[in-house]
């Protein structure tokens, strides 16, 4: 017979820490369970360890790992969890060892990503969920997914899961399998994946293609999104395949009729045709004639007359209107249009309304260094150049003798209808006193009048008529003078003697020094004056005014 100190040592050997046996359920407690696994003692396992307590039964067997033989208390330390664990991480390294993959389900939301129970508690981080990282993690909590095991460490027991490799792969298997049956001018379904600025990727079950923007509609579409969304489901033409780089191009406007193919023929050039507004640019407004089709008025094409700096400021988005086609361009899709040719051109007829000669009114709409804009009618303006302003005085500016606002007339002189210009005078409203000058002016005679402009050789007189006459600095004084300014203010009252009265060069020399002088002297002094050449010091009044070095300038009262 064997001995009992023989069943007892037999069994201490067969009992070793750290090894999984076998038990039965002795006793079911309400926090714990109490096993048998044919040790001196009985063991005691937590009734939190089974997943199926309500169902465990006395003299039910379980695999417990034996983590302790004897305890402070002489009881044996069991773990059914434990003894789980340890069976699952070395069937999750075999798999490993092989291909990898497992199915797990999702435990809960951690940083950076899930935890996973594959038996044993695995790490899934966020970019390797999906090919896209998804925004909402907590979608995939409860749920059972087939995962790729990428990394174990059997020291610390940790297992990092990849579901996004598995994803790769099916696609990739999906792309080659597309790419080998699909040719140019197939018909297509997908879903639209994802929107861009410039165009849709779609979904051709695992297979992205590129449906562009410029191929979504024959009509004008300012962002994707204005057509399509995203999980929207499309049926789409191939146009193009590169099997190299899988990359396929979609049209969806090819799957329907060109509406632009008859547009010559249905908006002939001249025809009138009604449309809405889709789009106001600061160069025009696109209006749609039909669906799939665009036509642009142009902004100068919206007015004869008035003045439309922005095409918003006369149309607005959603409005109706009616045009005229003006061209077609069917390889360049473009259809140019017109409202103004709905009415006649004001300008066609211009020369029976202001007939030149004729006089006018109007209202300094705008000035410029040149000239003044005087607006006639609504729309219609005439100029007045600075040189058509006065017989006698040399204008600068037009602010010299008028101003923004001012109602003035004047003669209409010339008409451009070509460039749509009429060209006005206000010296034209009166006859031109130099003709008559010498009648009115002779040599010899004593003037009065006011300085009105001074210059480094000389200083102008305003006579009467609205005529200016030039004091020569070598005119002023029997003295030296070295700068006008010296001898001769504006607005002073001066006595001076006509020594020169030229008709064809529009001036008039005068001579204060030369008031008291005798016939014989006044004679010597025109001569001298008629000697001064041009580059000198002045030779004509106009040239006076532009070689003046003090120039006038408007505004400027210390002139």
């Amino acid at each position: 017979m064997i001995e009992m100190k023989d069943l007892i040592a037999k069994s201490m050997r067969d009992f070793k820490e750290g090894s999984i046996v076998k038990g039965r359920v002795l006793e079911i407690r309400p926090r714990e369970v109490l096993v048998d696994i044919g040790y001196k003692s009985e063991g005691v396992i937590s009734a939190g360890e089974f997943d199926d307590i309500d169902d465990l039964q006395v003299g039910d067997e379980v695999e417990v790992l034996l983590c302790r033989l004897e305890n402070d208390e002489g009881m044996v330390v069991l773990s059914k969890e434990k003894a789980a664990y340890k069976q699952n991480w070395e069937k999750i390294v075999k798999v490993f060892q092989g291909d990898g993959l497992i199915k797990g389900k999702v435990k809960a939301v951690v940083k950076g990503g899930l935890t996973v129970n594959i038996g044993v508690e695995a790490f899934l981080p966020g970019s390797q969920i999906d090919i896209v990282p998804p925004r909402d993690l907590q979608q995939f909590v409860g749920n059972t997914y087939d995962f790729k095991i990428v990394k174990i460490n059997d020291d610390r027991k940790n297992v990092v899961l990849s579901r996004r490799e598995i994803i790769e792969a099916e696609r990739s298997e999906k792309r080659q399998r597309f790419l080998e049956t699909i040719k140019v001018g197939d018909t297509v379904k997908g879903a639209v994946k994802n929107l861009t600025d410039f165009g849709a990727f779609i979904d051709l079950d695992g297979m992205d293609g590129l449906l562009h923007i410029t191929d979504m509609t024959w009509g004008r579409l300012g962002h994707p999104s204005e057509l399509l969304k995203v999980g929207q489901e499309l049926e789409v033409l191939v146009l193009d395949i590169n099997k190299e780089k899988e990359r396929v191009s979609l049209g969806l406007k090819q799957t329907q009729k060109n509406p632009w193919d008859q547009t010559e023929a249905r908006f002939p050039v001249g025809s009138k045709v009604k449309g809405t507004v889709t789009n106001l640019v600061p160069y025009g407004a696109f209006v749609a004639i039909e669906e799939g089709v665009e036509g642009l008025i142009h902004v100068s094409e919206l007015s004869w007359t008035k003045r439309i700096a922005r095409p918003s400021d006369v149309l607005s988005v959603g409005q109706e209107v009616e045009a005229i086609v003006l061209g077609i361009n069917k390889d360049e899709q473009k259809i140019s249009l017109g409202v103004r040719q709905l009415e006649p051109n004001p300008w066609d007829e211009i020369e029976h309304r202001y007939q030149i000669g004729k006089q006018v009114k109007g209202v300094v709409r705008n000035m410029t260094a040149y000239g003044a804009f005087l607006e006639l009618e609504e729309g219609i303006d005439g100029m007045i150049h600075v040189s058509d302003m006065s017989w006698t005085r040399k204008i600068n500016h037009p602010s010299e003798m008028i101003k923004k606002g001012d109602e003035l007339e004047a003669v209409v002189i010339d008409i451009d209808k070509q460039n749509q210009r009429i060209s006005l005078g206000m010296k034209q409203l009166e006859n031109d006193p130099w003709k008559e000058i010498d009648q009115r002016y002779k040599i010899g005679d004593l003037v009065k009048g006011k300085v009105s402009k001074i210059a480094t050789f000389g200083a102008f007189i305003a006579l009467e008529g609205d005529i200016d006459g030039l004091v020569h600095i070598s005119q002023i004084s029997e003295s030296h003078v070295s700068k006008v300014k010296d001898v001769l203010k504006p607005g002073q009252e001066i006595e001076a003697r006509v020594i020169k009265v030229d008709k064809t060069e529009r001036r008039i020399g005068l001579s204060v020094k030369a008031a008291n002088y005798s016939e014989e002297d006044l004679k010597r002094e025109a001569a001298a004056f008629d000697t001064l050449k041009p580059g000198e010091d002045m030779v004509g009044l106009e040239q006076a005014f532009a070689a003046a070095a003090e120039e006038y300038r408007p505004g400027d009262r210390k002139k």
